[in-house]
């Protein structure tokens, strides 16, 4: 296990390396290059959509666009060290991946602290963002461009309310959540007053059919997509994180770009995510009769008693620690 502090040096070492050689390289062929992106998401996932329908179409001019969907080219949770080898391109990270390298992007994946969609885009284009980009920039060799909305997160779980009835996180107790398996991911399903169990997106399917976990948490639509709505229940709608990625790009190939490339390739992104934050927000606004024709129950539980449980988990914590002072407040203050 690569301790935070060794992974953060380590990296910055490579990428320096990368964006010395990453240069060299992608001028070559500077009139038709290629962009490569790994996901853990599959085709049709609507930040995979928005990237192929938007973001490709817009620098087809001058690069080809070559996507990888279900961590076929990198496995989850190892995109944003390929992209700094110089082995990928783009990738679309979490701040729970990011917190891996620099403990202070965990604020961005604390429970209840972002309030929706369009404060999430507030925040990521705040300056308060410009010292936590330029350290990705700087360390990682990754330049975030834009964030996208991938919604708001509930538990889903495998048996019925008659088993487990989820109104408070005590409730939550013994049971055996599936998240992923970076720190801040592990800290927020204790929060949650559950048991986190690390397992990769790719084998949450077959975990919920065997058993091995006792439930998940994810968007409704990511419900749907991954069909996880066939091997749970019930879903109580915790909304505990209104969750995020971002479209993380090498600093070696944007920096090989000309001006206009460059340009180009933002408003990309950024038309991209948009495209995407509003299909997934109508999605999520529509799904909830097509999961319970599939057998499943939808409930709200007591937000107000997660929200207090899951807060109070953070005060204190080696997460908050690591926030730089009035970050936190900035950030509320540009809520509703």
């Amino acid at each position: 296990m690569i301790t935070k502090l060794t992974r953060r040096s380590v990296l910055s070492t490579i990428a320096a390396a990368s964006m010395l050689a990453g240069t060299t390289a992608t001028t070559v062929a500077a009139d038709q290059m290629t962009f490569t992106l790994a996901t853990a998401g599959s085709e049709t996932d609507m930040r995979s959509a928005a990237m192929a329908k938007v973001f490709a179409p817009m620098v087809a001019g001058f690069a080809d666009y070559q996507p990888g969907y279900n961590a076929t080219l990198f496995a989850q949770g190892t995109e944003l060290e390929a992209i700094s080898r110089g082995n990928l391109t783009m990738s679309i990270a979490s701040a729970q991946e990011l917190a891996q390298f620099f403990p202070e992007f965990s604020i961005f994946a604390t429970g209840y602290v972002h309030q929706d969609a369009a404060h999430q885009v507030r925040v990521f284009n705040d300056p308060l963002m410009d010292p936590f980009k330029k350290t990705v920039e700087d360390e990682l060799g990754v330049k975030l461009l834009s964030v996208m909305y991938l919604g708001r997160r509930h538990v889903n779980l495998r048996q019925t309310r008659d088993e487990v009835d989820v109104q408070t996180p005590a409730d939550l107790a013994g049971v055996n959540l599936r998240m992923p398996g970076t720190d801040a991911w592990q800290f927020l399903g204790s929060a949650l007053g559950a048991s986190p169990t690390p397992f990769a997106f790719t084998e949450v399917y077959t975990a919920l059919s065997t058993g091995a976990v006792d439930g998940q948490d994810n968007p409704l639509p990511t419900v749907v997509d991954a069909k996880f709505y066939e091997v749970t229940k019930q879903i109580a709608l915790t909304s505990h994180l209104v969750d995020l990625n971002y479209v993380a790009f090498s600093k070696a190939t944007w920096d090989s770009l000309s001006s206009e490339q460059q340009m180009t390739v933002q408003r990309a992104a950024d038309a991209a995510s948009a495209w995407g934050r509003l299909k997934q927000l109508d999605k999520e606004n529509n799904l909830a009769d097509f999961i319970r024709s599939k057998g499943v129950e939808i409930y709200t539980p007591d937000l107000d008693a997660f929200r207090t449980h899951v807060q109070a988990q953070y005060v204190g914590s080696e997460f908050a620690a690591s926030w730089p002072d009035g970050v936190l407040e900035k950030i509320n203050a540009l809520g509703n």
